[in-house]
């Protein structure tokens, strides 16, 4: 994978839909979905114009679950609202191992001299919710969660020196992205209920007749209002060592040794939600309280004082 310095045009129809002869979410899509894919070992090497990285996967695991993020049956593992014309799927990755590992390139904006950055976890798990129109297959909405648990990481401080540079090359490519995902502006279609046909029943258990209200209330139980990536950690140890010293003929260069410092979290979490406009409601978001709805008027207030300004001028 490669880093774009521009961002590419939006995805168009689905591929597989189009190999299939088809426009819409059908057959072909769904018999995708139902695949258990399982990998021994996985390599995926990133480049940038700052650096390059590569993830490691070791025993990978991908496969369609229900909304409780348990395997059952395929049929419910999606949730198709023919009045909206939409539909959601769920889908679930796990590994055994996985190891990052990323360096600066050497024409980039780093000292010539970095420490590479490395990373090596056990067990974790990627939940995956997708929310697509049925007449083109196009992602309206998504939902990444990335769960890890016990975590062990040893960084001294040049590596997190790099770590915040790495993060700060790529701040641009995503801040463009996102620039180009905000103009373009959702088409308002009025969709007409598609005529039932065989491939549609398929999200409905067999012998059970489709209710309109109760598919649409199940629906929105479980749908996704805007895209959002969230990072859940049970634990974390973080060992943070200062390696400034340099040694110069097996002699200590400084007359001063260097320190470290232990952090512990627990349950540490980071929530992103990169579209969502200022004001909005946030009683959609995972972890909601109170607290954020004094935060969302204290916004609009904000707002309405902004386009009040704006409108003077």
């Amino acid at each position: 994978m490669r880093t774009c310095e521009e961002p590419r045009p939006p995805n168009g129809q689905s591929p597989i839909a189009l190999a299939a002869g088809q426009s819409e979410y059908g057959f072909a899509e769904k018999v995708v979905e139902g695949m258990f894919i399982v990998v021994n070992s996985i390599t995926i090497k990133i480049h940038s114009k700052a650096f390059h990285a590569s993830f490691e996967l070791w025993q990978l695991q991908g496969y369609s679950v229900n909304p409780n993020w348990q395997q059952s049956d395929l049929r419910l593992t999606r949730i198709t609202d023919p009045q909206r014309g939409e539909v959601l799927t769920f889908k679930e990755l796990t590994w055994q191992t996985l190891r990052i590992e990323a360096d600066a390139t050497d024409n980039g904006d780093q000292d010539p001299v970095t420490t590479p950055l490395r990373l090596i976890t056990n067990q974790g798990r990627i939940q995956i919710s997708l929310k697509r129109r049925t007449k083109d297959c196009n992602v309206m909405a998504s939902k990444l969660m990335f769960l890890l648990d016990d975590l062990l990481w040893v960084l001294t401080d040049s590596q997190l020196k790099a770590m915040m540079k790495y993060a700060e090359s790529l701040s641009e490519a995503m801040e463009k992205s996102a620039q180009q995902r905000k103009s373009l502006v959702p088409e308002s279609v009025q969709i007409t209920p598609p005529a039932p046909s065989t491939q549609q029943s398929w999200s409905q258990p067999f012998g059970v007749s489709p209710n309109a209200t109760s598919i649409g209330q199940y629906f929105d139980k479980h749908d996704m209002k805007e895209s959002s990536y969230h990072l859940l950690i049970s634990r974390l140890d973080l060992h943070i060592c200062d390696d400034s010293h340099t040694r110069e003929s097996g002699t200590l260069k400084h007359g001063m040794l260097g320190g470290a410092m232990q952090l512990t979290f627990r349950r540490m979490a980071f929530d992103y939600y990169p579209f969502h406009r200022a004001g909005d409601a946030c009683r959609h978001w995972v972890r909601y309280s109170e607290a954020m709805e004094t935060r969302g008027q204290w916004a609009k207030k904000l707002v309405s004082e902004f386009q009040s300004k704006i409108e003077k001028l």
